[in-house]
Order: structure tokens, then C-alpha cells, then sequence
């Protein structure tokens, strides 16, 4: 990397990716090699968590910087994301978007660190999932633009965007993210200006039926016995928002979860190899992360924060996978258990490609970049890291969580040096009193700091089955978050 030069970025976002559902995390079961070698020539962070365990709000706080009560996404946007004006014939006659209405702007008047490395000379583009809101356009920055049009879809046949029109392809989407993030890596190359190129799969979200997935992946787990995952009984608060089985439909839907990402590991390694080719890896910084962690049994639970009602914070659901790779600025075969959370990204993004921070009020996170390069230990970190998810909240130290849940409960405590597995909630147990009074008086104290009071979460009807338009409650009105549907219904 030439002196003074600012580093190429490419940004690899997963989607649903459970921290443990990784080779180099110890799981000997699933396959990823490419991410594994990744791991190996960088940094990987085993204590990342996501800032909400749903994806719309996980991903406004990676661009923003903000929590969910700063920027007003509380739950997964289930409409906003297209104008049916969009729609082409074949689309509509399907009518796989029966949902939508008006595309909506959940990104308005929120600065995100794609606009500040635009407006410095970077140019950026999007392959994958959006899902913040309007997809038929590029924003945030973006110049170079190829996305999905809702959220979750398919995977043999996606609905995706191409020149501002909804269309759908008989393409596995994985492959199709990886050719438009091989083709813009092509266009960025020949560029004189620094790039970043954001790739955003929707692996290895649902769904996992073995059709949805190419059958030289998926007959890689036919004789896996997985054991990295629990079995057990269903969780009794199981939520309708994700697939769930036991015995050998436990097994089929590992198989498609654990192939999608092998599928998605793959491309990966395309990406790796394309930087390689071009000249380009020892300029760039590649990071791989999770929008929030994932529940494959775990606890009983099939989902993520929403895989159960009342809402969880369990750290299946809120830790992500976490790989940074630089060669020869990040140290690599180094395993961190630093506490960091998505919100720290924002700065430590801005910091690392040279750019001072805007002068902002309310920017909660932390800039971990000289961390990130071996010149810090962390121990000049607050080793507390926080959550929300409409009106639940958490409080994480390495030893200790507290979960609580506005305004009625219930209430937990985890003391995670005994207890790691969260097996046992002590928050009726008089010996921890004075524990949860400091817990939740710090939890407070931080979220009365940060929070603005027009889109507080506290106040948010969310019960994890989406967010229907942008939320100010100033301008609140009913429909805002969709009501919980009964068990057994589908989630579109």
C-alpha cells in the first residue's frame, strides 16, 4: 500500500449468518474455507454484536452509526421498499408484492459513512441486499447499483432491481451478487479514485428447502450428523417468523442453511481472487460481517430476536460474525475477544480510510481502527456493549447481561462467567440485587444519552413481524408495526 494512499474497501454483509456457523469459530462441521483463510490473514472478532437483532435496523446502525432509537428502524421493513409503479408485467401478475405500497425514504436526513467516503473521492457501489427502504434507486452515495427489491426472496428466482425496474430472475442470487461484485470490482479497478464496494448477500437467510439451493452444495451435508447444533425441545415463546423442525426436517433445513453458506463462501473466494488478480488486495480492506446472529435450535428457538415473542437478546441472536483482513497492516491469525458492536463501525471506517468524523452529536460507538491494526490492546474500551429492539433492551459486559422489557417484562439477568449458555435467569434471585440496580441503571443512563425522544423504541408497538413506514411518533399512526399473526401463519 503506497504511502498516503487511501485504502480500497470491500464491505461483505451476511444475512442471518449465527457467529458460531463458522470453520475458524469452531465449528468443524460446516465448510468455509475461503472465510477460514480470511480469518487467518486477519483479524477475527468472537465478542461483535449487532446494535438490533433484526436486519433493517442492524443495517441503518452499520451505515448511520446511530442506534435504532437514533435513526427510527425498529424492525425489518416489510413495506417502503418498492413503488409499484416499478413493477413489471410479469412480477405483478405474480403478485408477490401484494404487500407493498409506496416506496418510503427510512433513510431521510440520516448521514451515512458511504456519503462521506462518496463526498471524499471514493467511488462506491452496491451489490445485494438494501432493505432500508426505496430500492429502486441508488442512495447513501452509491453510484453503482444492483439489489434486491424487498427484503428476504427467493433464491432460484429472485426479485431483484435492474435499471430501476423489478424483474425477476431464474438465476441463484448468490451467484448473481457475486457477477455484479466481480463486474464492479472490473469497473473500480480501472479508476483512478479509492472504492468502496459494498456486497450484500441475502445468505443464508431462509429459505432452506434443498430446491432452493445448487445441489453440489447442498449434498455436502447429506451424511452430517450436526452436532455443533443443539437439539432441543421447541422453545415454548416460538414465534411464526422462521422454518422450524425436529428430527429429520431439523436436518433438512441445516442442510439448506449450512449450504447457502458454503454457496456464499465460495463467492467470497471469487472476490478474494478477483482483488488478488487485479493488483488490488495489499490496497484493500476486506471486512466480513453478519447483520445479526441466528438461532438454528439454539435454546429451542428457530429465528433470530424475533424468533420468539415476547422478543429475545440471547447471544446466539445478538453476536456476528466479525473478520477484518489487510495484509500487512491488520495482524492476521489474531482471534480478539474485544467487545465491539455494529455502531463502532462507523467511526472506525471513517478513521481507517483517513477521514475525520463529521461533527455530529449522538454518535454512540467507538472507533476501534487502531485496534484494528495492533497499535491499541482495547483496554482503553468500555467493555459494555448495548442492544434494543423495539421496547426491549440489554445491557452485555463479559460477565454479566440484563434484558429488560418495557414496560411490564419479563426481566433477565445472565451471569455469563458461570453461565455462558444463558441457561439460567437470576433476576429473581436476591444475591444479584445489587448487580441488576447498577445494570440497569447504566442501561438507562446510556440509552437516556443517545436516544431521540420522537423515535424511541420504548414507545414502538413492535412485536417482530415488520415495520410498515418510517417511524416518528410525532407523526405515529396505526399500521406502523403489523400486528402479531397468529402461530402458523407465514411470514411473506
Amino acid at each position: 500500500m503506497k504511502s498516503g494512499a487511501k485504502p480500497n474497501i470491500v464491505f461483505i454483509l451476511a444475512d442471518d449468518h449465527g457467529a458460531w456457523a463458522l470453520g475458524s469459530a469452531g465449528n468443524d462441521e460446516i465448510q468455509t474455507p475461503h472465510l477460514d483463510r480470511l480469518a487467518q490473514a486477519g483479524t477475527r472478532f468472537s465478542n461483535f454484536f449487532c446494535a438490533s437483532p433484526v436486519c433493517s435496523p442492524a443495517r441503518a446502525t452499520i451505515l448511520t452509526g446511530r442506534i435504532p432509537s437514533q435513526h427510527g428502524v425498529h424492525d425489518w421493513i416489510r413495506s417502503g421498499n418498492i413503488d409499484r409503479g416499478k413493477l413489471d408485467e410479469n412480477v405483478s401478475r405474480d403478485g408477490v408484492f401484494r404487500d407493498e405500497g409506496s416506496a418510503a425514504d427510512y433513510m431521510h436526513g440520516l448521514t451515512t459513512y458511504t456519503e462521506l467516503l462518496a463526498a471524499h473521492g471514493y467511488n462506491c457501489a452496491l451489490s445485494g441486499k438494501w432493505h432500508l427502504g426505496n430500492s429502486t434507486m441508488p442512495q447513501k452515495g452509491f453510484d453503482k447499483w444492483f439489489t434486491i427489491a424487498r427484503g428476504g426472496c427467493s433464491y432460484m428466482r429472485p426479485d431483484i432491481v435492474r435499471n430501476g425496474q423489478v424483474q425477476i430472475a431464474d438465476r441463484y442470487i448468490t451467484d448473481l451478487i457475486t457477477e455484479h461484485a466481480l463486474q464492479y470490482l472490473e469497473e473500480l479497478s480501472a479508476e483512478e479514485a479509492p472504492f468502496y464496494l459494498a456486497v450484500h448477500y441475502t445468505a443464508p437467510h431462509s429459505p432452506w428447502e434443498r430446491s432452493e439451493h445448487p445441489e453440489r452444495y447442498v449434498k455436502l451435508y447429506d451424511d452430517c450428523p450436526f452436532h455443533a447444533t443443539p437439539e432441543l425441545p421447541p422453545h415454548p415463546d416460538q414465534s411464526p417468523t422462521c422454518p422450524t423442525g425436529q428430527g429429520e426436517q431439523r436436518k433438512e433445513l441445516l442442510r439448506g442453511y449450512y449450504a447457502s453458506i458454503t454457496a456464499m463462501d465460495a463467492g467470497i473466494g471469487e472476490l478474494i481472487g478477483k482483488l488478488t488478480q487485479l493488483g488490488l488486495r495489499d490496497n484493500t480492506l476486506v471486512v466480513y460481517l453478519g447483520d445479526n446472529g441466528m438461532n438454528m435450535g439454539h435454546h429451542g428457538i428457530w429465528g433470530k430476536g424475533n424468533g420468539t415473542f415476547p422478543l429475545n437478546m440471547y447471544d446466539t441472536s445478538v453476536k456476528v460474525p466479525a473478520i477484518f483482513s489487510h495484509p500487512g497492516i491488520i495482524p492476521s491469525g489474531r482471534v480478539s475477544d474485544d467487545m465491539l458492536s455494529q455502531y463502532d463501525l462507523f467511526p472506525t471506517l471513517l478513521e481507517y480510510a483517513g477521514l475525520a468524523l463529521p461533527v455530529e452529536e449522538g454518535l454512540p460507538g467507538q472507533s476501534f481502527a487502531l485496534l484494528l491494526k495492533g497499535e491499541g490492546d482495547g483496554a482503553q474500551r468500555k467493555v459494555v456493549v448495548f442492544d434494543e429492539y423495539g421496547p426491549v433492551r440489554m445491557i452485555r459486559s463479559k460477565d454479566w447481561k440484563y434484558v429488560h422489557r418495557y414496560p411490564y417484562g419479563p426481566h433477565e439477568l445472565y451471569d455469563l462467567r458461570n453461565d455462558p449458555g444463558e441457561t439460567v435467569n437470576r433476576i429473581g434471585d436476591s444475591l444479584y440485587k445489587e448487580v441488576i440496580t447498577a445494570l440497569r441503571s447504566e442501561m438507562s443512563e446510556w440509552f437516556r444519552r443517545f436516544v431521540v425522544p420522537e423515535r424511541d423504541g420504548v414507545y414502538a408497538p413492535v412485536m417482530g413481524v415488520g415495520q410498515m413506514q418510517p417511524y416518528d411518533r410525532g407523526n405515529a399512526v396505526d399500521g406502523m408495526f403489523k400486528p402479531l399473526i397468529k402461530p402458523g401463519s407465514t411470514i411473506p
